[in-house]
């Protein structure tokens, strides 16, 4: 089991924590990951492209010409794709690129990325954070105290209003609840703040 020290807000060690093997202690699985960051990267496009075929472009309601005897080749209307100003024929529409993969595999993709920050000393454990209003300088501090000068996600057990509230404003930090955990989030900052009790729900839920 990974034995990490626990600090509280202040940077000062508190105690020590063993986390379990099967959530914070496997071999990641590089392809698993890959998989769960190309499905995450697909759901958040937004897919509102769009072009307009020959029946929602204005005008060509008339033919042309007449269908035979003037020697030029027949046509329906000035609309038709062939013409400059005509509709689009096969471009894209509106649609949803997102997809879900199976439950197993999202679960061992997590379970990868959170044992690769525990793996390289990537991962902090604190005892508890506790912010008494939303200021911008206490989770300013709190990242001083603990010697993050790189990007970090910082996870608690239940949302935290005032934590979110003081993060928002410091490129490179956001605040989540453990439940709202992804694999994308954890790889896109360079440290992984966990409290004790998000920690412990996140065993509880992936184990």
């Amino acid at each position: 089991m990974p034995k990490l020290t626990v600090f509280d807000q202040k940077g000062a060690e508190v105690g020590a924590v063993e986390l379990a093997d099967a959530v914070f202690g496997i071999q990641p699985n590089e392809h698993v990951i890959y998989q769960a960051v190309v499905m995450q990267q697909a759901s958040l496009r937004q897919g509102t492209h769009a072009v307009k075929n020959r029946s929602a472009v204005r005008g060509g309601g008339r033919k042309p010409w007449k269908q035979k005897g003037t020697g030029r080749a027949r046509q329906g209307s000035i609309r038709s794709p062939q013409w400059v100003g005509g509709g689009t024929v096969f471009g894209p529409t509106p649609r949803s690129y997102s997809y879900k993969l199976p439950k197993k595999v999202r679960r061992l993709a997590i379970r990868s990325v959170l044992s690769d920050k525990a793996g390289e000393n990537n991962l902090i454990v604190l005892d508890a954070l506790k912010i008494e209003a939303p200021k911008t300088k206490e989770i300013t501090a709190l990242l001083s105290n603990l010697s993050v000068a790189e990007k970090a996600l910082i996870v608690t057990n239940d949302i935290d209003e005032t934590a979110v509230l003081s993060s928002r404003n410091l490129p490179g930090v956001k605040v989540l609840a453990a439940n709202e955990v992804n694999v994308l989030d954890v790889i896109a900052h360079d440290k992984l703040i966990v409290t004790k009790d998000a920690a412990a729900k996140l065993e509880e839920v992936l184990g």
